[in-house]
Formats: C-alpha cells, sequence, structure tokens
C-alpha cells in the first residue's frame, strides 16, 4: 500500500510544476500565447496549449538530470494520450480548429534555460 505522504512523489511534482512554468516564460519570451496549462481531457493531459501566428501547439514538457534523457522519456503511449488529449481541446474550441498544429518539447534541465525542441513528433493517425 502506498503511504498517503510520500516526499520523493511531492519532489516530483514540485520539480515538474518549477519546469512547465520555466517552460512557460521561454514561451512567452518567444512570443507565443499560452491558451491553457495542464489542460486534462480524455485519456490525456497536455503540459501547455500555446498559440503563435496560425499555428497551435502542444507542449510537453520534461524535466530531467541531463538534456541527452530526455527525448527518450516520452514513450510512443504518452504521445499518443497527448495527441488525443489536443484532439478534444480542438472539438472544444472551434475558434481554433483553422489553425495548423504542431507538438513540442521543452527539455528542462538543472541549471540551464529549457531547451525548446519544435516539431518534436508528429501526429500519424
Amino acid at each position: 500500500m502506498t503511504p498517503k505522504f510520500d516526499p520523493a512523489r511531492q519532489r516530483a511534482e514540485r520539480t515538474g510544476r518549477r519546469a512547465e512554468s520555466l517552460a512557460v516564460f521561454l514561451l512567452r519570451i518567444k512570443g507565443y500565447r499560452i491558451l491553457a496549462r495542464r489542460y486534462r481531457g480524455p485519456g490525456g493531459e497536455i503540459d501547455i496549449v500555446a498559440q503563435r501566428g496560425k499555428t497551435l501547439v502542444f507542449v510537453e514538457v520534461k524535466a530531467r538530470a541531463s538534456r541527452a534523457a530526455a527525448p527518450g522519456s516520452l514513450s510512443v503511449r504518452q504521445r499518443d494520450r497527448i495527441i488525443n488529449a489536443a484532439q478534444a481541446f480542438i472539438a472544444g474550441r472551434a475558434d481554433l480548429a483553422q489553425l495548423g498544429q504542431r507538438f513540442d518539447l521543452v527539455i528542462a534541465v538543472p541549471g540551464r534555460l529549457p531547451h525548446h525542441l519544435k516539431n518534436a513528433w508528429t501526429q500519424t493517425t
């Protein structure tokens, strides 16, 4: 049975929230408009939904000890969940349906600025 108070889980949650805040800061500096944070849709969650020009961007944020460890931490199953949540987000926002879509990854590493990988994966369905 899992204890109700898990210090490791709480640290991971705080680290993740900090990484997301840094990612939002970076995206805003780059000219993105943040539409949602921690959007929960059927079957998945999107860390950040942003818009820049005519592109709607769904961003996954990964906080890792090294930059090299982050890209491999996003499984096919996780990407599919994000894609499903993105489809639900768009279904609820008809005004955004005409925009192009992209899936990005922001990697947060301690002591460094976040790294933004545009078009980190594509929707295959």
